[in-house]
C-alpha cells in the first residue's frame, strides 16, 4: 500500500469508526470543515490534557487563560495581520483551480528529497553491511544530479521568499514544469496575494455595525491580557502564559483531510523574558518542546525540525517541529521568537503601557517573548497516521489496529461478557464496568462473537479487553487481552485497576518529560 493510498484508508476508517466525520454531511457537506465524532473528541480532549498539563502543571512559571474568539478589530492592525496576513494563490486556467504558490515549489522540493531517498535505499539493499551512505550520497550520479537540482531549486525559492517576489514564485514554478496535479497542464496565472481572515460583523443594525474578525490566531488574545495575568498574578520575569482555543482562517487551499482546515484549533504558549535572552529561550524551547513529542513513542526518526529561512515580520528565530505524515515531512508545532514586536505594537495602537518592571535592575521594558505554537488537530491527525496499521497474523487472519499511545488512547478498557444471554456473566461485567467508569473511559459490549468484539476495540485502539467467562464465576478472575501483543493473562478482578492505570495513566507520560 502506498502512503496516498494509505492516507485514502485511514480517512474512511476515521469516520467508519466514529473519530471524524465532514461537517454538514446531510447537506452534501463543507470543505474543508471536520467535526469530532465520539471516538475523535476523546482523543483530542486526551491530548489537550497531556499539552495543558505539561504546560502548565509541570512549570511553576505558567498559567493559563482563555480569551474570546471576537476582539476588538484594532487588535489585528497592531499585530499586522489586516497588512501581511496573506497567502501567495495561483490559478491553472485549465483546471480552474487554484493553488498556493508556495506549496507548490515545497511539493516539488518534497519530491526530488524522495527521489534522493530512493536511491540511497537502493544502494543501501545493494551493498549491505558494506554500504558508506555519506560515500554513496558524496559520488552517486543520480544523487549528485537530483541533489544540484534540489539546491537549485531550494535557493531560488529562499530569495522569492524574502523578497516577496510573486513574478519569481510564478518563474520557479514555470522554470520546473511544476503543474497542475488535475489538468497536468503548466497554464498558470499570475501569483497574487490573498488575505485570509474571516470578516464579519458587531451591532444591532447594518448602519451601526462594526467589522471585526475571526481571530487567525490565539496568541494576541495573550498578549493583549498579559497585564491582567502579570499583575494579578504576581508574575515575575519569566514566566509563561498558555492558551487553548479555535483559530479560523480563510484557506483557499485546505486539504489533506484535517491538515489544512479553515476552523481549528491551537495550543499556544507565550513566554514573556528579559530582553537580550530570548535566543537562550528559545534553545531551551526548542528541546522542551521535541522531548514532549517523542515522549509519545511514536519514533523520534519521524521528528525533525526545519529552521525558517525566510523569517516573519515579527521574529528574529523560528522553527518547526515536521513529523513524517503519509504525504511527507510536514509542520505539526512551530517555535518562535517573537521579539518584543506584540506587545510594543499593542502599547502604541492602545495608548497604555504595557511594560514590565523589573525589582533586580530597577528599569522598566517590554518584554520579549518566545512562542510555542501546536494544532491540536495536526496533532490529532499525526497519532493516527501513525498508530494506523494492517497486521496479518500468524492463522492467516488480517485485523487492523489503532495503537494509539495508551494514555491517549479514547476508550482504556472494554468490559466484554463472553455471553450475551448468560446473567450471571452479563451481571459480573456490569459490575466491573461501574467500577472501572470512574477512573477511566471504558466501553461495555455485549454485542457479537467474542473475536469480533476484539477486533471493534482493535480498530478504535482500545489497549485492554476485559473478558468475562464462566471461570470467572469461580476464580472471581477475568481474561486481559492486550492490544498491541494480543497476548491474554488471568487477572484477579481486584488487581484490574492497577493494571490498566500503570499504562494508560498520563501522570506516568508527564513523570518522564
Amino acid at each position: 500500500m502506498t502512503q496516498e493510498e494509505l492516507f485514502k484508508v485511514l480517512v474512511a476508517h476515521c469516520k467508519e469508526y466514529g473519530f471524524i466525520f465532514p461537517s454538514s454531511e446531510i447537506y452534501d457537506g463543507l470543505a474543508a470543515v471536520y467535526d469530532y465524532g465520539q471516538m475523535g473528541v476523546e482523543l483530542k480532549n486526551n491530548i489537550k490534557s497531556y499539552w495543558w498539563n505539561a504546560m502548565t502543571r509541570l512549570n511553576e512559571n505558567i498559567v493559563g487563560i482563555d480569551s474570546c474568539i471576537f476582539m476588538h478589530p484594532r487588535i489585528w492592525e497592531a499585530s499586522g495581520h489586516v497588512a501581511a496576513f496573506n497567502d501567495p494563490l495561483i490559478d491553472n486556467k485549465d483546471s480552474k483551480k487554484r493553488y498556493r504558490a508556495d506549496v507548490l515549489i515545497e511539493d516539488f522540493l518534497g519530491k526530488i528529497e524522495e527521489k534522493i531517498e530512493k536511491e540511497v535505499a537502493k544502494g543501501r539493499k545493494k551493498f549491505g553491511e558494506n554500504f558508506d551512505e555519506e560515500q554513496f550520497r558524496a559520488t552517486n550520479p543520480n544523487v549528485q544530479r537530483e541533489l544540484k537540482k534540489y539546491n537549485e531549486v531550494h535557493e531560488a525559492y529562499k530569495a522569492a521568499e524574502n523578497a516577496n517576489d510573486l513574478a519569481a514564485y510564478k518563474q520557479i514554478i514555470v522554470d520546473n514544469n511544476i503543474v497542475c496535479p488535475i489538468s497536468g497542464t503548466c497554464n498558470w496565472t499570475d501569483v497574487r496575494q490573498f488575505n485570509l481572515m474571516f470578516k464579519t460583523s458587531m451591532g444591532s443594525t447594518d448602519d451601526t455595525a462594526n467589522t471585526i474578525y475571526l481571530r487567525p490566531e490565539t496568541a494576541q488574545g495573550i498578549f493583549v491580557n498579559y497585564l491582567n495575568v502579570q499583575k494579578t498574578g504576581r508574575m515575575k520575569l519569566p514566566f509563561g502564559i498558555a492558551q487553548i482555543g479555535k483559530a479560523f482562517r480563510n484557506e483557499i487551499v485546505a486539504r489533506q483531510f484535517i491538515f489544512r482546515m479553515r476552523e481549528f484549533e491551537q495550543m499556544e504558549m507565550q513566554f514573556f523574558i528579559k530582553p537580550g535572552t530570548e535566543l537562550q529561550w528559545f534553545a531551551k524551547w526548542k528541546e522542551n518542546r521535541m522531548k514532549w513529542h517523542v515522549n509519545l513513542g511514536m519514533g523520534a526518526e519521524n521528528y525533525r525540525f526545519h529552521d525558517h529561512e525566510k523569517l516573519a515580520h515579527y521574529a528574529n528565530a523560528a522553527t518547526d517541529v515536521e513529523f513524517k505524515f503519509p504525504f511527507g515531512f510536514k509542520e505539526l508545532e512551530g517555535i518562535h521568537s517573537r521579539t518584543n514586536f506584540d506587545l510594543g505594537n499593542h502599547q502604541k495602537y492602545s495608548g497604555k503601557k504595557i511594560q514590565y518592571f523589573d525589582p533586580e535592575s530597577g528599569e522598566s521594558y517590554t518584554p520579549y517573548v518566545v512562542e510555542t505554537s501546536i494544532g491540536v488537530d495536526r496533532m490529532v491527525l499525526a497519532v493516527l497516521s501513525h498508530s494506523y496499521k494492517e497486521e496479518q497474523l500468524e492463522n492467516g487472519e488480517s485485523r487492523v489496529v489503532l495503537s494509539i499511545p495508551a494514555p491517549l488512547a479514547p476508550v482504556k478498557a472494554a468490559v466484554l461478557p463472553l455471553l450475551k444471554n448468560n446473567e450471571e456473566l452479563t451481571n459480573l461485567a456490569q459490575k466491573i464496568m461501574d467500577d472501572l467508569k470512574y477512573d477511566f473511559n471504558c466501553q461495555y459490549d455485549e454485542k457479537d462473537s467474542i473475536g469480533k468484539r476484539y477486533r471493534r476495540q482493535d480498530a478504535i485502539g482500545t489497549p485492554f479487553c476485559i473478558t468475562v467467562d464462566h471461570e470467572s464465576l469461580e476464580d472471581n478472575c477475568v481474561t486481559v487481552r492486550d492490544r498491541d501483543t494480543m497476548e491474554q493473562q488471568r487477572v484477579p478482578i481486584a488487581e484490574i485497576r492497577a493494571l490498566i492505570d500503570k499504562k494508560v495513566n498520563l501522570n506516568n507520560l508527564l513523570r518522564n518529560l
